[in-house]
């Protein structure tokens, strides 16, 4: 079964599902993959850090998508050129993924890299990425779905089960949440954005403090940033580090039990199209659907 029960986005939210779908879908299986928005910046750090400590969760694995497209424009291609081949530049934009299973570890979890295949990716280009993230200890492993539906990702479902049932995990939270707001925000900052330094404006500083003398300084922190690099400027593609990242202001969001940082630029109303999908969906006078694809 899939639940599908909330989705807010992960750039400017928690980017999890609710809570009840992901106790019920325990309740319905053996093994129950969630996804957490956008990269492991910014889903799988709030996932891990507010969402499964919230509800008690205990992840036993943790399968990071990739595709070879997106490692060599962050190697530096140019879009229009990421169909030809090009491994120099999949091994500079390596570095990427590369932080991001790094950064799963710091949670104690073990990470499988699911390469989602495009029909432009070379043999040669699929050996390479396997053998890099063979060299940071995870398994890269081909997910055909798309090309050849449920039998395209029987090879994934297989490592993923393996790994999840290998008794490596140790899952814990990055932050203990008795640390200061502000550490938390610094800690997340350095260890998963890879910051050098955190300038949080003097504003903000002081309205973190009046959240801690509410009462409120034990709750985790969910900072709101771009989902284009890493960091928080959209522009710092691949793996970028000695950069300073800014904190113009922060929000307390009581009921649903987190501090909200915002970072850079970042809005956090969505950016929807001015006409959205939903009017071409159609119902016809014998129920057929149509417009939603």
């Amino acid at each position: 079964p899939a639940f599908v029960h909330g989705g807010p986005f992960a750039n400017i939210a928690h980017g999890c599902n609710s809570v009840n779908a992901t106790l019920c879908a325990l309740a319905s299986g053996d093994y129950v993959v969630t996804e957490a928005g956008f990269a492991a910046d910014l889903g799988a750090e709030k996932f891990l850090d507010i969402k499964c400590r919230s509800a008690g969760l205990k992840p036993s694995a943790v399968v990071i998508v990739a595709t070879i497209r997106a490692l060599k424009m962050h190697g530096g291609v140019a879009k229009a050129d990421l169909s030809k081949p090009d491994c120099a530049a999949l091994e500079k934009g390596f570095e990427n993924l590369k932080t991001h299973i790094e950064n799963v570890a710091k949670f104690g979890l073990p990470a499988v890299v699911a390469v989602n295949k495009f029909i432009t990716d070379t043999d040669e280009e699929i050996a390479l990425l396997e053998k890099l993230c063979e060299g940071v200890g995870s398994k890269a492993v081909l997910s055909e779905g798309w090309g050849k539906g449920g039998e395209g990702a029987e090879e994934l479902a297989k490592a993923v089960s393996e790994i999840a049932d290998s008794g490596k995990a140790n899952y814990h939270p990055l932050y203990e949440l008795d640390l200061p707001l502000a550490d938390k925000i610094k800690k997340i900052a350095t260890e998963i954005y890879r910051a050098a330094n955190v300038e949080i404006d003097p504003a903000a500083l002081k309205k973190l403090k009046g959240f801690e003398e509410a009462g409120y300084g034990k709750l985790p922190v969910c900072i709101a940033k771009t989902q284009n690099s890493i960091s928080h400027d959209p522009k710092l593609i691949g793996a970028p580090r000695g950069f300073t990242f800014p904190v113009r202001d922060v929000q307390l969001y009581a009921g649903a039990g987190f501090v909200v940082a915002l970072a850079g630029d970042i809005m956090t109303m969505p950016g929807l199209p001015k006409a959205p999908a939903a009017l071409d969906i159609d119902v016809d006078d014998n129920g057929v659907i149509s417009g939603l694809f």
